[in-house]
């Protein structure tokens, strides 16, 4: 019975912190980049690269901030520390762009993120990255996660190179219900990060053999 109430408060405190974010386009139409199809062989590790967030991006990290501040510093003293624990860990919002950000400056000689596209043009980088995130986290009318990460390259002169990406969806059985101990919850719950963990496994493959093609 606790375990339930404690969940009852959770879902008080979560559908706060829901956001609906758009669902990612099969290309960006932001930011006036062409996708006029320049060749992949364009890519090297030796080269410059500048990096934009997508709106998709920024919303996605207000969404992240969002919820784990709602883990952080809702209902403090009446959910069990498990719970609260695996909540906060599994929707840390420097979890992916760190990690992103690690894998393009592992592959490439240098990585610089502009916040403006006149920024970017200015400093005349070798290759452009529209990055563009997406996270779904469970919430008490969904249990549904998702991970989408896609790292778009343009050559200087912004025409379309390729893609890097990587994606995991998965259902997650829910952590509402009153009958789990809270152990179980926790471990359910932490399969948010290992959702996010597994799809970017799969950005960092999947950029690897697009650099390695060029």
């Amino acid at each position: 019975m606790r375990t339930f109430i404690q969940l009852a408060l959770m879902t008080l405190m979560m559908s706060t912190a829901v956001m609906i974010n758009p669902a990612i386009a099969d290309e960006l139409r932001e930011g006036h980049l062409l996708s006029l199809g320049a060749s992949v062989d364009s890519l090297r590790h030796e080269q410059s690269v500048g990096v934009l967030y997508s709106e998709n991006t920024v919303d996605n990290l207000s969404y992240l901030e969002r919820y784990h501040d709602t883990a952080l510093n809702g209902a403090r003293d009446a959910l069990d520390g498990r719970i609260r624990e695996a909540f906060v860990n599994s929707s840390d919002p420097e979890l992916a762009i760190d990690w992103l950000m690690s894998s393009l400056q592992g592959t490439f000689l240098s990585v610089t993120v502009y916040d403006t596209l006149d920024a970017l043009v200015q400093a005349h980088p070798d290759v452009v990255v529209m990055l563009d995130t997406h996270n779904q986290l469970l919430t008490p009318r969904n249990d549904q996660v998702e991970a989408h990460f896609i790292a778009r390259f343009y050559d200087a002169n912004l025409q379309y190179i390729a893609k890097a990406e990587g994606s995991v969806h998965k259902q997650v059985s829910s952590v509402w219900a009153h009958d789990k101990a809270a152990p179980e919850i926790a471990a359910q719950i932490e399969q948010q990060r290992d959702v996010q963990l597994d799809a970017l496994k799969q950005f960092d493959v999947s950029l690897k053999a697009l650099v390695r093609a060029g």
